[in-house]
């Protein structure tokens, strides 16, 4: 049996173009090019028929190594807490003080792009800190 090497992952949300960009900019992602033909997304998304306009937008990693991601136009709202949720590896390697600073100042960056702050949770004799946050739509991720 052959294993998946890649994987994409997908956001429901109202307005993925806006969301997409909010992602680009938390990861260093980027947006791909407008679909041949196209000199901008505007003109491709004028050019489709009104009820698919802004239907969908994707970002992925310029080095090719983290997952794309794909936003999709819903219409409902969010209504519970997200059953997946991405971890933010802004500490990766850190401990202690030197760890909770650097999240500190990675939600401070995200805040002023839309995040919102949920909770920081300490680091006790178990578990390194991490910081709980949400999206610019609510979807949950952590700073860890």
């Amino acid at each position: 049996m052959s294993s998946i090497k890649k994987f994409q992952v997908t956001f429901d949300c109202a307005e993925p173009e806006r969301v997409a960009r909010f992602w680009c900019e938390v990861l260093g992602y980027v947006a791909p090019p407008p679909p041949e033909g196209f000199a901008t997304w505007d003109e491709f998304n004028r050019s489709l028929p009104s009820e698919e306009q802004d239907s969908w937008f994707a970002c992925s990693d310029p080095s090719g190594v983290g997952p794309r991601l794909y936003f999709q136009r819903v219409p409902e709202g969010k209504v519970a807490k997200n059953r997946v949720h991405l971890d933010v590896r802004a500490g990766t390697g850190l401990v202690g003080d030197e760890r909770l600073a650097a999240l500190e100042a990675e939600c401070a960056r995200l805040v002023a792009l839309g995040a919102v702050h949920l909770q920081t949770l300490v680091a006790d004799e178990e578990n390194e800190s991490c910081i709980n946050m949400q999206d610019i739509e609510g979807n949950e991720f952590c700073l860890d």
